[in-house]
């Protein structure tokens, strides 16, 4: 899943992305709301994390513009404001949460899986194909009812494949979940993960398969399927 940072304190907005990245996401930092719209506007990410106090306008102007253009990407203001007016104007104007410096890393990333987790979200609670299940809180894989360890980007891999089992998922949109904006993955980058997730899901027993849809991308198939 694909976060976007908006924060203008560029150590903070380092330290977010790293912790987030550490938690399973990907995640792009900007330090501006000009950046944060162009970014929102081409990469399809899965929520946003605001700062209001930003150097080219206020981030609750980013806010509204992005929810009466009908933008339903769930957004979480991060903000020194911690007045209970500036709260309210915030959650009216469209925000889904609001969560006040000083913060808990912890508690943050809770917050975003919790707005993931939303009726519509990009998360799930377990995720089902063939015998392979994948807890999209806690990031576990079982095969078979047995724990299987996996690195990020392979149960990053997994889950889009398991979210759309049976259905292709184009390489691109591959890339998108698993690298930032700043990141410009290798051409051979995703097939050694989806070689790497087959052999450890084949060496677990699993009876869902990842097939290569050449020139197009990859599916998940349970065996004989």
């Amino acid at each position: 899943m694909r976060l976007l940072v908006i924060e203008d304190e560029v150590k903070l907005a380092r330290v977010l992305q790293r912790r987030l990245n550490e938690a399973g996401f990907a995640a792009d930092a900007v330090e501006t709301a000009a950046d944060g719209a162009e970014a929102i506007a081409n990469f399809p990410y899965d929520a946003v994390i605001l700062d209001l106090g930003l150097p080219d306008g206020d981030g609750m102007t980013l806010l509204r513009e992005e929810r009466q253009a009908g933008n339903p990407v769930p957004i979480l203001v991060l903000t020194a404001r911690d007045a209970v007016e500036d709260r309210v104007a915030g959650l009216n104007t469209g925000a889904d949460d609001y969560l006040v410096k000083p913060f808990a890393m912890s508690e943050l990333v809770a917050r975003i899986k919790a707005l993931l987790r939303r009726p519509g979200g990009a998360l799930g609670t377990v995720l089902t194909a063939a015998n392979i299940e994948l807890d999209t809180i806690g990031r576990d894989i079982r095969v078979a009812g047995q724990i299987v360890h996996l690195p990020r980007q392979e149960i990053a891999i997994l889950e889009q494949l398991m979210r759309r089992a049976g259905r292709v998922v184009p390489r691109a949109v591959l890339e998108e979940k698993l690298y930032g904006m700043d990141e410009e993955p290798e051409s051979n980058t995703i097939p050694v993960h989806v070689h790497r997730l087959r052999k450890r899901l084949e060496d677990a027993g699993a009876t869902g398969e990842i097939h290569t849809v050449r020139g197009i991308g990859y599916i998940l198939m349970e065996n004989g399927g």
